[in-house]
């Protein structure tokens, strides 16, 4: 599929989708949005793809949603926006290999949501992150009430959204919205170095670990515990498995397939 505002490299196993609408500083208007979830619904089952990495063109990775398309809404209208680029993010979050969200420049509204659906984000030293919806008189709507609450607290989360406040990488690494930081110029190397890192692990083992950590947050320990046995034991069945555990014994490199 041809792609007008995403760009898409192979870098070995790993994949570097770029939003590509520098002179709308990569706003995720309807458009994108539906070239990102056709990425990732294309790639879902890819066996040669082994990571992700989501970055943005020139100064942002994406400065928020199209306002122009936002201020054509109505009530129907916004409801049915906000599913769709809700179900980017479940994609992107669920996609069953790791994506790492390099963030480098603005990344507010949906752009700091679309980083926040990612596994880990790596941002610049010049990154800005913030949820400023209330400042257009709205309120986060692709999971960012809900998103941001679960990885920097309840307190934090509220005082960014309601303040609406734009914070800088260092104050976004101190609360833990983002994983790491670079000079800008290291960003992308540091990205894909931990792709590669990532991607010569067990591939099924990497992705259920992503799965039993998604799906252990929306539970109880006692139940997400059972999830994580269940997945322990199925991964007992794999090829991979056996590989490891005698690489280990036999002192060499574990050579892993996938299987």
């Amino acid at each position: 599929m041809d792609f007008k505002n995403i760009e898409v490299k192979k870098e070995g196993k790993i994949a570097i989708v770029t939003i590509s609408r520098e002179k709308a500083l990569n706003a995720l208007n309807a458009e994108t949005v539906t070239e990102l979830k056709a990425f990732f619904h294309n790639h879902w089952r890819d066996e040669d793809l082994l990571g992700v990495i989501i970055t943005g063109a020139g100064k942002a990775f994406v400065a928020g949603a199209d306002i122009k398309e936002l201020a054509e809404c109505n009530v129907i209208s916004a409801e049915e926006k906000m599913r769709i680029g809700q179900y980017l993010m479940h994609l992107i979050e669920n996609f069953p290999r790791p994506v790492i969200a390099a963030v480098n420049g603005f990344a507010l509204g949906g752009g700091c949501e679309l980083a926040m659906a990612c596994d880990i984000r790596l941002a610049s030293e010049k990154a800005k992150l913030g949820q400023p919806e209330v400042n257009l008189g709205i309120i986060p709507g692709y999971g960012g009430t809900q998103r941001l609450a679960r990885l920097v607290g309840r307190g934090k989360a509220k005082q960014l959204i309601f303040s609406g406040d734009i914070i800088d990488a260092a104050e976004a690494y101190r609360i833990g919205l983002v994983d790491e930081v670079y000079p800008v110029e290291e960003l992308m190397n540091k990205a894909l170095e931990l792709a590669n890192k990532i991607a010569s692990k067990a591939p099924i083992a990497v992705s259920k670990a992503k799965e039993c950590i998604n799906k252990g947050l929306d539970v109880n320990l006692s139940n997400g515990c059972d999830f994580e046995k269940v997945s322990f034991s199925t991964i007992y069945g794999t090829t991979d498995c056996k590989e490891g555990l005698n690489a280990f014994m036999e002192k060499r490199k574990a050579e892993f397939k996938g299987e």
